[in-house]
């Protein structure tokens, strides 16, 4: 029933922008928190951003924090994630997630897409 599907990642160089797109095929999508985690190679997956279904409330992790922003439009069950001076740091696998409970920790999310990559050069 729930599919996500990213998209928008590449390569960039530091400083560069990327906006990434997750485009879920969800009953009631505004009924669900929807989140961007990222994992680099040998480390865990970790939280970026959140978005809430109801009062589209915001969360980052401090590392993103004045640089990424989170944004969704329920009439087209899309969720983006727009990534601004973007940094070497920021490379990783990026995944989309959905939730019907708001939270930053990845046991929280129900629904995970396939991942896009995001690679930032020096």
């Amino acid at each position: 029933q729930v599919q996500l599907v990213e998209s928008g990642g590449g390569l960039v160089q530091a400083g560069g922008s990327l906006r990434l797109s997750c485009a879920a095929s969800i009953r009631t999508f505004s009924s669900y928190a929807m989140g961007w985690f990222r994992q680099a190679p040998g480390k865990e997956r970790e939280f970026v951003a959140t978005i809430s279904g109801s009062s589209g409330d915001t969360y980052y992790t401090n590392s993103v924090k004045g640089r990424f922003t989170i944004s969704r439009d329920n009439a087209k069950n899309t969720v983006y994630l727009q990534m601004n001076s973007l940094k070497p740091e920021d490379t990783a696998v990026y995944y989309c997630a959905a939730s019907l409970r708001v939270g930053t920790f990845r046991d929280m999310y129900d629904y995970w897409g396939q991942g896009t990559q995001v690679t930032v050069s020096s």
